[in-house]
């Protein structure tokens, strides 16, 4: 049994350098006496850093709306029978949802006071875009998510650490991107949805400054916002072999009045057999995308047994379809 044990071990081992190999990378491996789950001193890697490679998951509601806020009936909502905000109901695009429609209530991961410092302009901006969170969030159209809303979207993500780079690989729309641990490296050569990330370890910390960003993200369903000039500083810090504390510090003087800060713990996802599966959303988005072009509609009713829905398709006049495409 020891033999068997020490075989398996070894081809584990062995199996772990080979893909080092091939992807030009030394990531470090665990040693023999620590398993997942134990609250010892996490995992090193060959340059003595924490090992922050696995996949890995948030799990809270900051998706939905970053600051805290009571469960809801939908993200489309109307006015219900009572002229009160907790009496709303669900609105045509998602009624036939249900429950499934509904909004989870959060606690918030927005730290301090728990308010997102707008300037009086953008927030006006922050309520249209909840006013109008279909036609606006960048989620619906399947664009790249971007930093930070990529990290605690309710999909699972991959850490590929080596000692010159640390590669992150998302499930939604197989968005990617790179740390870059060589402060040199020159930035893209165009502003970009996941921005051009630069890190640096400050202890048993990893510091990523984000930059380089086309303004085009929403950091959550609930309209929440930044301009090109966002300006991120994201911290990781390991707190046990499996659980990661994200916190984030935002800045972006075009939309907020001072810095802010957000927090979460995220978390290893444990099953044996775990891994990235493809969410290519663009060819489930394509009909709400570019439906309403067709000659001739595609998608024009459903019915169910207690109701019928039609959906009439428009098309913007002028210019005003081209800046649907680019919200």
């Amino acid at each position: 049994m020891a033999d068997r044990s020490r075989s398996g071990m070894i081809a584990g081992v062995l199996a772990a350098v080979i893909a080092a190999g091939a992807l030009g990378w030394v990531v470090g491996v665990r040693t023999s006496g620590q398993s997942r789950g134990e609250t010892s001193r996490p995992a090193r890697t060959v340059d003595d850093k924490p090992d922050l490679s696995g996949i890995w998951q948030a799990a809270n509601e900051a998706h939905w709306d970053l600051q805290a806020h009571e469960a809801r009936a939908g993200m489309v909502t109307q006015p219900g029978v009572y002229p009160y905000e907790y009496a709303r109901v669900p609105a045509a695009p998602v009624l036939a949802l249900g429950a499934a429609a509904g909004v989870p209530g959060s606690l918030g991961v927005v730290q301090g006071d728990g308010q997102i410092p707008y300037t009086p302009e953008a927030a006006r901006v922050r309520l249209e875009n909840g006013e109008h969170w279909i036609d606006r969030d960048p989620e619906l159209k399947c664009y790249l998510p971007g930093i930070p809303r990529a990290m605690y979207m309710p999909y699972p993500f991959q850490i590929v650490q080596g000692t010159n780079n640390v590669q992150m690989a998302y499930t939604f729309t197989n968005a990617a991107r790179v740390i870059h641990m060589d402060k040199t490296v020159e930035g893209p050569p165009d502003d970009t949805y996941m921005g051009h990330s630069v890190g640096r370890w400050e202890g048993e910390t990893l510091v990523v400054d984000v930059t380089n960003f086309n303004g085009k993200n929403w950091f959550d369903r609930a309209g929440n916002f930044h301009s090109e000039a966002l300006h991120l500083v994201e911290r990781f810090t390991l707190l046990t072999p499996d659980v990661i504390r994200y916190d984030v510090t935002i800045e972006d003087p075009k939309v907020f009045t001072r810095p802010w800060q957000i927090s979460m713990p995220i978390y290893r996802r444990m099953e044996p057999n775990m891994q990235l599966m493809d969410y290519r959303c663009i060819e489930f988005a394509e009909e709400f995308l570019y439906g309403n072009l067709r000659k001739t509609p595609l998608v024009k009713r459903w019915e169910g047994e207690t109701m019928i829905i039609d959906i009439t398709r428009k098309v913007p006049p002028e210019d005003r379809l081209y800046e649907w495409y680019r919200k």
